[in-house]
C-alpha cells in the first residue's frame, strides 16, 4: 500500500473515463476530460471521488452536451463509482476560479484524461496565471479558509480521534502548500514533507479499507485495525507516526506564512529594497522578524551558540530562520560544536531562559524538534517525541504535554525561589512515560544523569529528581486522604525536606494540572491541594529568605585597608570576580552598571559591607561582544564610575534604550517583598522579576533614590529569572520602619514596571 496503488488507481480511473469517452459520439476536437484535485495529482484512495471537468469549446450544441455527459456519467453511476463533476467552457473555468478558492486550488493540480489536450492545457495556464497574479489576495483568503477549518476541526497531532484530512497538519494543508509555492511568492520546500504526505495518504488509504467507507477521521475503534493493516506493533506506534507527520506539516505550514508576511519587511512592516539586520550578539542578528545565526558562525569555536540563538528567539517571541535552523542541525550531525559533559554554565541558563518564556518557547522548541537538533543536546526526548496519550484527560501527546506544563509553570516563576528547578522539572516531569513501568520512579532514575550532564549541582539534582517522582503527590494526597487526619499532613512531611521544596511541588501540580486540562485540574482540586499546601507549611520550621554572607578573614583585611581592590579568575564560560571598594551610598548600583557596561551579564553576586568597605563577590558571563576582561580596565572603569555617576547613568540609559527597540514578551509581574523581622539590624526586601538590561542598576538606583544603605546583597540570575535579596538600612544605621518599608517596596513595583 502506498504511492504506487494509489497512482495505479488513477490510472485505473482514467481508462474508464477514456473508454466511455471514447465509445461516446464526441467529438475530441471540441471536448476534454480533465482530472483535478487529489485525482489530478494521482492520489486516488480506496474512497475517493473521480473529481473531473469536461471542458468544452462551447460550440457544442446544448442537447449533444448534455448527452454526451449522460453517456460520460451513468455508466459511472451504475457502477457505483463516485464522482464529482463540472461542465464549463475555458472562460467558465476562468469565472469560476475567479470566485471560489476551491476551485481555483483544484484547478493547480488540473491534468488532461482524455480529449482535446489543447483545451485542457489553456486552462492549466489560465489557472496558474492568475493564481500567481493574484496571490495577493488569494493568499491571505488561503490563510482565513485554513485558520476556519483549523478552529473547527482541531490539531491532527493531538486529537484521540484526528481527522487524517483536514485537521490542522492533515493532507488538505499538504495542498495548501503545493499552491503557497506555486504562486511564486516564496519557495516552499515541499520535499522536507514527503514523509508526513506518505504516512498521511497510506494511513488514510488503510482506513478506507479496513472500514469499507470513504471516511477521513480515524475513530478510536478504528485504530487498532489500521495499525494492523498497515504492520504496525499496535495502535500507539500508529498514532505516535500520525502525530510526528501531522507536526512536520504544520511546522512548514507556520513556517511558510510567517516567511510571507515578513519577506522584505522591516520591524514596522514596512517594505525594504535592502533588509536590515540587527545585531543581538556575536554571530546572531535580527533580520526579516527572524533571529538569524551568520553564516560565517563556527560552531566548533561556539558550541553554545545554537542554545543563545535559540534563548534570544524564544525572549523576543521570533522565530529562528530556517536556514540557520538546517546549519545548525547539520553541524550537530556531523559531530562539530556537540556540548561537553557537563553544559558549561551559559548553555545551561541559556536552556532555562527558553523554557522560561511561556507560550513563546512552543514555537521555539518545536522548531528544534521538527530540524531533530533537540536529540544532541537532549537525547532523552527522543523517546517521547509525539507519545500519544490515549487517556480523554490528556490533550497532547507527552511531549507536547511536557512543553505545555513549561508554559504554565513560566507563569509561576514569582511563586518559587528556584524557578531554573521549576521549569526544568516542569519540562522533563513526564520523561518517564512510554513503558509498562510506573512513570514516576522511571523519571526519577533517567532525570538523575540528565540534570547531571546540564550543570546542576548535586544537591538540585536531588530536589529535581523528588520533583519528577513525587510531581503527583499533592494532587493525589488531597483528593483521596482526609485533610484534617494529622496523619496526612505528616505523610507528605516525611517526603517534602523544606519550604522551598514545598513551594517547587506546589508550582509544578498547578502547571501539570493547567496543562493536562480543565476535565483534569479542577477549581475544586486546586482549592485543595492549596489548602493541603497551607497545613504542610505550617508544619514545616524553614524559611526561604537568602542569609547573608559570611566574609573571609582574607576579604575583612582587605576591606579595613579601604582601598579598592579587584581580582579575576577566569572560569571557562564565566568569570569569578572580587572587589572590594571604599563603601558608599548607590555602591551596588554603581559596580553593576559598570559590569553592564562591559558587556557582562551578572549571574550571581554576593555582598556584605564590612566596617567602611563592601567586599563584593561576582559572578559574570561576558556575552560575545564583550572585549578582555583585565583587572586594570575594570579597576579604571570601577575608579571613572566612582567618581562620575552621572556618566555612568547617561551611558547605562543609552544601551537600556537601545534594547527598547527590540520585540517583548509577556512575562509575570515582579514580586517585592519585605521582611521586618527577619534579621535584627536590617530590614530584607526580596525582588522577584524578570531579568532585563541593568535590572540591578535599576534596583540599585532605586533605592538609592529612597536614601537607605544597602548592607548586604544575594542576587541570582537563573535562566531569564531574577531574584534579588538585599538586607537594608536607614543611612544612619538600623532597620526599616514598617511604614518606610512599604514605601521603598511601593517604589520598587514602580519602577520594575
Amino acid at each position: 500500500m502506498g504511492t504506487r496503488e494509489r497512482r495505479t488507481r488513477s490510472n485505473e480511473g482514467d481508462l474508464l473515463l477514456s473508454t466511455l469517452f471514447n465509445d461516446s459520439s464526441a467529438n475530441p476536437d471540441e471536448v476534454a476530460i480533465a482530472a483535478v484535485g487529489g485525482f489530478g495529482r494521482g492520489e486516488l484512495s480506496p474512497g475517493s471521488d473521480l473529481d473531473i471537468v469536461i471542458i468544452h469549446t462551447g460550440s457544442i450544441a446544448e442537447k449533444e452536451l448534455s448527452d454526451l455527459v449522460n453517456m460520460i456519467l451513468y455508466p459511472l453511476w451504475d457502477k457505483n463509482v463516485k464522482i464529482d463533476h463540472s461542465v464549463r467552457t475555458r472562460s467558465e473555468m476562468r469565472d469560476a476560479a475567479g470566485s471560489d478558492l476551491k476551485v481555483a486550488l483544484g484547478l493547480l493540480d488540473i491534468r488532461l484524461v482524455c480529449g482535446n489536450p489543447d483545451l485542457v492545457a489553456a486552462v492549466q495556464v489560465d489557472a496558474l496565471e492568475s493564481w500567481r497574479k493574484k496571490s495577493k489576495s488569494r493568499l491571505p483568503e488561503l490563510e482565513q479558509s485554513l485558520l476556519e477549518r483549523h478552529q473547527r476541526v482541531g490539531e491532527l497531532a493531538y486529537l484521540l480521534e484526528p481527522d487524517l484530512k483536514e485537521a490542522r497538519g492533515g493532507l488538505r494543508d499538504i495542498t495548501a502548500l503545493r499552491a503557497i509555492h506555486r504562486s511564486s511568492v516564496i519557495a516552499v520546500p515541499i520535499e522536507r514533507i514527503s514523509v508526513a504526505e506518505s504516512i498521511l495518504a497510506n494511513v488514510r488509504e488503510a482506513l478506507h479499507v479496513v472500514s469499507g467507507r470513504d471516511k477521513d477521521r480515524l475513530l478510536f475503534q478504528e485504530q487498532d485495525k489500521v495499525a494492523e493493516h498497515l504492520g504496525y506493533t499496535d495502535a500507539d506506534a500508529l498514532m505516535s507516526d500520525v502525530a510526528q507527520a501531522a507536526r512536520s506539516v504544520d511546522y512548514l505550514l507556520d513556517s511558510t506564512w510567517y516567511r510571507i508576511k515578513h519577506k522584505g519587511r522591516d520591524g514596522a512592516g514596512r517594505f525594504l529594497k535592502r533588509v536590515r539586520s540587527t545585531p543581538l550578539s556575536r554571530d546572531i542578528t535580527i533580520s526579516n522578524k527572524e533571529v538569524v545565526i551568520s553564516v560565517d558562525a563556527d560552531f566548533a569555536l561556539d558550541p553554545v551558540i545554537g542554545l543563545r540563538a535559540a534563548a534570544s528567539a524564544a525572549q523576543l517571541g521570533l522565530p529562528i530562520s530556517m536556514d540557520s535552523l538546517e546549519r545548525l542541525s547539520e553541524s550537530l550531525s556531523g559531530g562539530i560544536g556537540l556540548l561537553t559533559n557537563p553544559w558549561p554554565r551559559d548553555a545551561r541558563e541559556n536552556l532555562i531562559t527558553i523554557i522560561g518564556a511561556g507560550s513563546s518557547m512552543v514555537q521555539i522548541f518545536e522548531a528544534l524538534d521538527q530540524e531533530e537538533i533537540i536529540f544532541h543536546w537532549i537525547p532523552e526526548w527522543r523517546a517521547v517525541r509525539s507519545l500519544p496519550q490515549r487517556n480523554v484527560l490528556h490533550r497532547h501527546t507527552v511531549d507536547r504535554h511536557m512543553v505545555e506544563t513549561a508554559v504554565q509553570a513560566a507563569a509561576l516563576t514569582r511563586e518559587v525561589h528556584r524557578p531554573d528547578i521549576l521549569l526544568f522539572s516542569a519540562l522533563f516531569h513526564d520523561i518517564g512515560k512510554g513503558t509498562e513501568e510506573d512513570h514516576s520512579d522511571r523519571g526519577e532514575r533517567l532525570i538523575e544523569p540528565l540534570a547531571k550532564r546540564i550543570g546542576f549541582s548535586g544537591e538540585d539534582v536531588e530536589t529535581i529528581k523528588l520533583l519528577v517522582k513525587h510531581h503527583l503527590l499533592l494532587s493525589a494526597t488531597a483528593t483521596r486522604r482526609d485533610l484534617d487526619d494529622p496523619a496526612t499532613i505528616a505523610s507528605v512531611v516525611e517526603v517534602i525536606p523544606n519550604l522551598q521544596v514545598l513551594e517547587l511541588l506546589h508550582a509544578l501540580s498547578i502547571a501539570d494540572g493547567e496543562a493536562t486540562g480543565r476535565a483534569a485540574w479542577t477549581d475544586w482540586k486546586a482549592s485543595l491541594v492549596a489548602e493541603l499546601v497551607k497545613r504542610v507549611a505550617l508544619a514545616i520550621t524553614d524559611n526561604t529568605v537568602a542569609l547573608q554572607p559570611e566574609l573571609t578573614e582574607e576579604q575583612r583585611a582587605k576591606a579595613d585597608s579601604g582601598v579598592l581592590a579587584v581580582s579575576i579568575e577566569d572560569r571557562d564560560s564565566v568569570y569569578a570576580i572580587e572587589i572590594v571598594v571604599p563603601d558608599k551610598t548607590g555602591l551596588l548600583s554603581i559596580v553593576a552598571g559598570v559590569l553592564n557596561l562591559l558587556r557582562l551579564d551578572v549571574r550571581s553576586a554576593r555582598t556584605k559591607s564590612h566596617g567602611n568597605s563592601a567586599v563584593m563577590e561576582w559572578i559574570v558571563i561576558p556575552d560575545p561582544h564583550a572585549p578582555t576582561l583585565t583587572v586594570k580596565n575594570l579597576h579604571h572603569e570601577l575608579e571613572e564610575a566612582l567618581r562620575n555617576r552621572s556618566s555612568l547613568a547617561a551611558r547605562i540609559e543609552e544601551r537600556i534604550q537601545a534594547y527598547a527597540q527590540l520585540p517583548t514578551i509577556p512575562v509575570p509581574d515582579p514580586v517585592v517583598e519585605t521582611f521586618l523581622d527577619a534579621a535584627t539590624d536590617a530590614t530584607i526586601i526580596e525582588v522577584r522579576s524578570h531579568d532585563r538590561p541593568a535590572l540591578l542598576f535599576g534596583i540599585g538606583d532605586t533605592i538609592t533614590r529612597s536614601n537607605i544603605d544597602i548592607r548586604s546583597a544575594i542576587v541570582t540570575t537563573l535562566g531569564a529569572e531574577a531574584i534579588d535579596t538585599l538586607y537594608v538600612t536607614e543611612i544612619g544605621g538600623g532597620p526599616l520602619s514598617p511604614e518606610r518599608a512599604e514605601e521603598v517596596a511601593t517604589r520598587l513595583r514602580a519602577a520594575l514596571k
